[in-house]
């Protein structure tokens, strides 16, 4: 049986005429850049997130970078944020004017260390943005200590935690901001670009609205250098409808989780995802670690499992960031997971038979033949 990574097609099936006539709506209303159905949704979000405001925007990366400097950040600042992550993160720093500084990564989590934290800051730190990877927060609680005795602000970057939760509190509810994407393939995915920032602070999110619209406080009327970085109308009536079936979505994401992890205990040199304490996962991405983690990789793709790789290059070793003076082995955890990651296919829509299939050809390729696991 062949199993794809991600079938959004499985997902968008079954609420294609209530989708479709959301679209409709804005099409007779002729609200495509911003308006009434990405009002509605941001209404929507917020509560979802338990916060005050969500701002919608054009993406996960304007998102970070609006929240950024809503905040202040600017040239000759730096961010503390951690290497293991989609490059986004480190460029909306970077388009801020501001240095990334990167700490290492938790080994169980993979999210930042907070116990680094402090070494890292220095008079010129202007914020801390934690990442809640793979689909599970950051140690939210330990982080804002160091940033309140410090008094620094931090920015969540939620982009791949929709609904996951850290002590019974929603990501992107804790920081001064949190920042998610929308991109087609997240655990909510809207039908193209599309991001948002929720935060519990009026004037952060005022500034964030002003600078998404081309610096506009009204029309014509230019306060700051802001960006073209609205939400269409179309994705705000899209993500609305499905923001609806978002928890039964994460709630199938974490049982097909359990399934996994029961039927991949004590296989080969495997090590499997966990769950912190008084954390709930929502799995955007199931990611097991495996040595020879390539060549595992090439023997599922030929056995029909399409797998992926999250992340095989970290940021600081990136060419982009070679600036910043970081060598190979500065950030040990981080590294070791660059080289034995895998992400196994991991979607709502998942059968029993498809998850077998995955199980099948992992232990196929893991267990020598003839051995019981």
């Amino acid at each position: 049986m062949k199993v794809p990574f991600l079938d959004l097609g499985a997902q968008n099936r079954p609420l294609q005429s209530e989708i479709l006539a959301s679209i409709q709506e804005v099409i007779a209303a002729s609200a495509f850049a911003g308006g009434p159905y990405v009002a509605a949704f941001e209404r929507d979000f917020a509560a979802y997130c338990n916060t005050q405001h969500a701002v919608g925007v054009g993406n996960g990366t304007d998102a970070l970078w609006f929240a950024l400097l809503a905040l202040g950040v600017g040239p000759g600042d730096e961010v503390i944020t951690v290497a293991h992550t989609f490059l986004a993160t480190a460029e909306a720093i970077s388009f801020c004017g501001a240095k990334p500084v990167f700490v290492d990564v938790e080994e169980g989590t993979y999210t930042l260390n907070p116990a680094l934290l402090e070494a890292a800051i220095t008079p010129r730190t202007k914020a801390i943005v934690p990442v809640h990877l793979y689909g599970q927060m950051a140690d939210m609680d330990a982080i804002m200590v160091v940033a309140n005795r410090r008094g620094l602000p931090v920015v969540e970057d939620a982009c791949q935690a929709h609904g996951a939760t850290y002590r019974g509190r929603r990501a992107g509810s804790i920081g001064a901001a949190g920042c998610f994407s929308f991109y087609p393939g997240k655990n909510l995915g809207a039908f193209g670009e599309a991001g948002a920032i929720v935060t519990n602070d009026a004037a952060l999110a005022s500034k964030m609205r002003v600078l998404r619209d081309h610096g506009q406080e009204r029309k014509y009327h230019h306060s700051v250098v802001g960006w073209n970085g609205r939400m269409d109308g179309i994705q705000g009536a899209v993500l609305r409808v499905k923001l609806r079936s978002l928890e039964s979505w994460n709630a199938a994401r974490r049982a097909h989780a359990r399934r996994y992890s029961e039927l991949l205990a004590g296989v080969g040199d495997l090590a499997l995802p966990i769950t912190a304490a008084e954390r709930t996962h929502v799995f955007h991405l199931y990611v097991v670690r495996v040595s020879d983690r390539d060549r595992v990789l090439a023997k599922l793709g030929a056995a029909g499992i399409t797998c992926g790789i999250h992340y095989p290059c970290p940021v600081h070793l990136q060419e982009a960031y070679r600036n910043l003076g970081f060598a190979r082995g500065s950030l040990p955890v981080t590294e070791r997971c660059s080289e034995e990651c895998l992400s196994l296919p991991m979607y709502a829509e998942l059968t029993p038979a498809q998850i077998r299939a995955v199980v099948d050809a992992l232990v196929g390729t893991l267990v020598p033949e003839g051995a019981t696991v």
